[in-house]
């Protein structure tokens, strides 16, 4: 070996660290997440970030993570989903249908992942399930087709109920989706031999009107229709419930945890989860157009037993022997 071979090589070997270490820092993944509420759901970005940690991703190590959240306020997504756009990250991951459809309205190009979509297809996310095209895929929680389950669901619980109010919040999901919501409650209620009245809540300041309309049209028992506000804002609801004496159905556990009667649904905490392995993907190459959504397959009963002593109630036997889990 020459003079000049000798130099080039030891050129060579000195760019390798320095290629290495540029590769490396190319690894560095931006993620956006785009709340309504982060404060008032932490364990569920904590499931997010374990899927994320399951699958190598560390958190201030190898990504990062953009957060914006509208704190409540719906109105507030749009300009948040912008800023994210304009910060370029590799994909947002937008929780529920309003912060999946403010992204989507941001940017037709950046990957979108929702974890909790209430009706995909209905609400203008994708076109298709298996094959949604464009930018955004995820996982859906089939929102409406599991109204008809949850109300059959109440009347075993607490038999003789009659009539059940349905609490539901304009404007949620889209005008298609709250449709369908209505009708399939609507349905299930004439197939199970009660009545249903339906009672707006278009946001939190109208949640004390919405109870004492229960009570004047002497409901029963309660339904809570599909709704990232009133997740959000669960406590105050099951307080409401328990005040008026209600016996309440929900979508999600998390309203059970905070006192409520009972709930029917997939498991939120595993949803965030599984979200991570649309966004490892999509950081390795497949295109969110190409991945088919996910719906879930497992759903769970949760029962209050403290909450059903305090409203006075029973629950047989027969119910409890088939709930997933039972909260002495």
């Amino acid at each position: 070996m020459d003079r000049r071979d000798t130099v080039l090589a030891l050129l060579a070997l000195g760019a390798a660290p320095l290629a290495a270490g540029a590769q490396q820092a190319a690894k560095v993944a931006r993620i956006g997440f785009l709340a309504v509420n982060r404060a008032a759901n932490p364990h569920l970005r904590d499931a997010f970030l374990q899927g994320l940690r399951d699958l190598g991703y560390v958190e201030g190590r190898n990504v990062v993570i953009e957060y914006r959240e509208a704190e409540g306020k719906l109105e507030r997504l749009p300009a948040l989903a912008a800023e994210l756009v304009a910060l370029k990250v590799d994909v947002i991951v937008a929780p529920n249908t309003p912060a999946a459809l403010a992204a989507k309205q941001a940017t037709r190009t950046l990957p979108i992942v929702f974890t909790t979509a209430a009706d995909p297809v209905q609400s203008g996310l994708v076109t298709n399930l298996a094959r949604p095209g464009g930018n955004v895929t995820g996982l859906s929680i089939l929102a409406p087709e599991l109204i008809g389950k949850r109300l059959e669901q109440l009347t075993q619980a607490v038999p003789g109920v009659n009539r059940v109010a349905a609490l539901w919040q304009p404007g949620a999901f889209g005008e298609r989706t709250d449709k369908d919501m209505l009708k399939r409650a609507e349905v299930a209620a004439r197939a199970l031999g009660v009545r249903v009245q339906f009672v707006e809540a278009r946001d939190p300041a109208d949640f004390d009107r919405a109870f004492s309309d229960m009570t004047s049209a002497r409901a029963s028992a309660l339904t809570v229709l599909p709704s990232p506000t009133f997740n959000t804002e669960r406590r105050r609801l099951v307080d409401l419930a328990a005040k008026n004496r209600l016996p309440a159905v929900y979508e999600w556990r998390e309203y059970v945890d905070a006192g409520g009667l009972m709930s029917y649904g997939p498991n939120l905490a595993d949803l965030y989860r599984r979200a991570a392995t649309y966004v490892d993907k999509i950081l390795k190459g497949a295109k969110p157009g190409d991945l088919p959504v996910e719906q879930p397959t497992k759903f769970e009963v949760v029962i209050n037993l403290k909450t059903a002593k305090a409203l006075g109630l029973t629950i047989p036997q027969s119910v409890l022997a088939h709930a997933d889990e039972v909260i002495q």
